[in-house]
């Protein structure tokens, strides 16, 4: 495997503003994934590929050690702008320069509390055949136990199951995504959205690692968590 690193931060951020660059626990945001991939590299080989359109972003990536050639275009550092998107023309900047890589490894800087070992641990699960390795913590929320949809009536039914269990316990296990790892197969990433891979396995992490930062309260907790 020679992985693409790719670290997604543009400048504009509403929920928290200047979130990339903005100090948690005495260090900008973005270096907790700096570090993260650093060590990760150090095993798989491979480039990381800080894609941003924002300067100061860039030259706060370069205070942490790493070397920032590429910008994003304006255009894609929109609001509506998708992952997708932001990392195809990350994938053609690479090809540009001759930069090798057979996986491209996705880590959002919103996911301060993933290691090196749970980038190693989602890459070891990949191989032929896989769309994506995704990293995933157990959901509180269960469409067997309390996860309901409207009828045309305006009555609710659950959305999966009988609606029989009475502890949450006994329900299936369901997972969502925690945002911290996204190991994909770069032909796969070119030829279809990533909601339309049909090969995705689950790399499972505890929910104490699993913050995703996107509010000021989850920023919060994971200050607290840190200190």
């Amino acid at each position: 495997m020679t992985p693409l690193y790719i670290i997604p931060a543009r400048g504009g951020s509403k929920g928290i503003p200047r979130k990339n660059i903005k100090p948690l626990g005495g260090r900008p945001l973005i270096a907790y994934t700096i570090d993260a991939a650093t060590e990760a590299l150090r095993s798989t080989g491979g480039y990381i590929l800080l894609s941003t359109d924002d300067d100061e972003i860039a030259a706060v990536a370069r205070d942490c050690g790493l070397a920032v050639e590429y910008m994003r275009p304006a255009e894609l550092a929109t609001d509506t702008a998708g992952s997708r998107e932001v990392m195809l023309d990350a994938l053609d900047w690479a090809d540009s320069r001759g930069i090798a890589y057979d996986t491209v490894i996705l880590l959002q800087p919103t996911s301060p509390l993933r290691t090196a070992d749970d980038i190693l641990g989602a890459a070891a699960l990949y191989g032929d055949g896989i769309d994506m390795v995704v990293s995933v913590c157990l959901s509180d929320d269960n469409p067997y136990y309390n996860l309901f949809e409207e009828n045309a009536d305006g009555t609710l039914t659950i959305c999966k199951g009988d609606g029989l269990y009475t502890r949450r316990q006994d329900a299936p296990a369901v997972f969502r995504y925690n945002g911290a790892v996204y190991v994909i197969t770069p032909r796969s990433l070119r030829e279809m959205p990533m909601g339309l891979f049909r090969n995705k396995k689950p790399y499972l992490m505890p929910a104490g690692r699993s913050a995703d930062l996107d509010t000021p309260a989850d920023w919060q907790n994971v200050e607290n968590m840190i200190r």
